[in-house]
């Protein structure tokens, strides 16, 4: 991609009205704009994050195995009516009536919904288990819509449902979740604690998938030496006393972001809805079901303020909007332009995705600050001095040392070894 090209352009200056870190950052970088309080647009930059970010969760919720499906986000009252989440949600969930007067609202969740399409694939418990999961646009009317992206009043969730004919089936499938949960936060360059948190009155505990961060909005007690983490809400233990778990370790209070939660649901929404199977005696049994919701723009968010520094945002190479920035500084000379053309080709035709610095009237400074500040993986710069020596600069975003290389010593030092086999 030419930057030159790109529908882009960062701001010299911090946002004001914005006092979370990811919010800062990515507004001035030009990943996202702000329209209003907790509704933000994803630019070019800010979608390709999102989408990396989804293809990596896509690839993990295809092998727990579960299959895509893409559900409305308007809904009509009677269906919450039936469990009561009409007026219990009625503080969060966007509600209102369309020309005819039907009572409608803007989906928060879609446990109701699901349950109600599930009626019409299940009967048996030969259909049993079952998973199918989502990546769709939530409405949740937030009192205070605050953080950035980390707590917005529109956004983008992966939530998926899981039915079983027992608990064991529903067990079984939980832990697989779980696991599956740690690889994609892995992937995307998150560590994250597994802790235990209300379970309502759907279970004794859910769990949340807490980041540590010393700005984190929840706080959460933890062992270092055998992962125990349990939310503050729920806990009835102080810091330094023992952990309750395994009984050597001492126990932390910490500051955390969530990113993602999983419930075990039990017969809450199957049995209000009507969703029941025959069993292998021919007895009707309610589906027990469990769900588990994973925020996009809050795990770029979270991104964001673990992996950074003074000039920017320094993205995992996994979720980096490109591979590579490419930068052409110094006059545009013919021979200078065409060694860079070049270069931008090869990165190209290697499989590489480069964003190309092409602007003119641009000088280094701003185009080395620019480069900071979206943060790309890799930096190579091709100049004057470059030129000469037939060699491109590189440079690591979280590394001060550069090395002047050939393009093909760049090639095998950034890219992994099966892509160079097929480049």
């Amino acid at each position: 991609m030419r930057q030159s090209k790109l529908f882009f352009r960062t701001q010299k200056e911090y946002p004001k009205d914005e006092t979370s870190l990811n919010a800062r950052f990515l507004i001035r970088a030009n990943f996202i704009d702000k329209l209003m309080a907790g509704v933000y647009s994803l630019l070019p930059l800010g979608l390709r994050v999102a989408e990396k970010i989804k293809k990596i969760i896509r690839e993990e919720m295809n092998k727990l195995p579960s299959e895509e499906l893409f559900m409305p986000a308007l809904h009509p009252r009677e269906i919450w009516e039936k469990t009561g989440r009409w007026q219990s949600m009625a503080e969060v969930m966007y509600q209102f009536k369309d020309h005819s007067r039907r009572d409608l609202g803007l989906g928060p969740t879609h446990e109701e919904i699901i349950t109600a399409i599930a009626k019409k694939i299940i009967f048996s418990y030969k259909d049993l288990p079952l998973a199918v999961y989502q990546i769709q646009t939530k409405f949740r009317d937030e009192p205070r819509a605050r953080s950035g992206l980390l707590r917005g009043r529109e956004f983008t969730m992966k939530d998926l449902y899981s039915f079983h004919s027992d608990q064991n089936s529903l067990d079984e499938y939980y832990e697989r979740a779980q696991k599956a949960y740690t690889a994609v936060f892995k992937r995307c360059g998150l560590k994250t604690w597994i802790t235990e948190a209300s379970g309502g009155y759907f279970s004794k505990y859910s769990h949340e998938f807490m980041v540590e961060l010393p700005n984190g909005e929840d706080e959460i007690f933890l062992c270092r030496l055998c992962g125990f983490s349990r939310n503050q809400e729920i806990a009835k233990f102080k810091k330094d006393e023992l952990c309750p778990k395994c009984r050597k370790g001492v126990l932390e209070k910490v500051k955390a972001i969530e990113v993602g939660n999983i419930f075990r649901l039990g017969t809450r929404f199957s049995e209000p809805v009507g969703l029941f199977y025959k069993d292998q005696k021919g007895k009707s049994q309610p589906v027990i079901m469990g769900c588990y919701g994973l925020g996009i723009e809050r795990t770029m968010a979270t991104i964001v303020e673990v992996h950074n520094d003074e000039r920017g945002i320094v993205w995992p190479q996994a979720v980096a909007p490109f591979d590579v920035h490419l930068l052409l500084i110094g006059e545009s000379k013919k021979t200078l332009r065409a060694f860079s053309e070049k270069v931008y080709q090869g990165l190209a035709k290697a499989s590489l995705e480069v964003l190309y610095d092409d602007r003119e009237g641009v000088s280094a400074g701003e185009k080395f600050t620019d480069a900071d500040l979206i943060g790309i993986p890799w930096r190579l710069v091709v100049s004057e001095k470059t030129l000469l020596n037939r060699k491109v600069e590189l440079k690591k975003r979280n590394e001060k040392k550069t090395e002047l290389l050939t393009f093909e010593q760049i090639i095998k030092k950034i890219l992994p070894a099966g892509r160079q086999e097929k480049a």
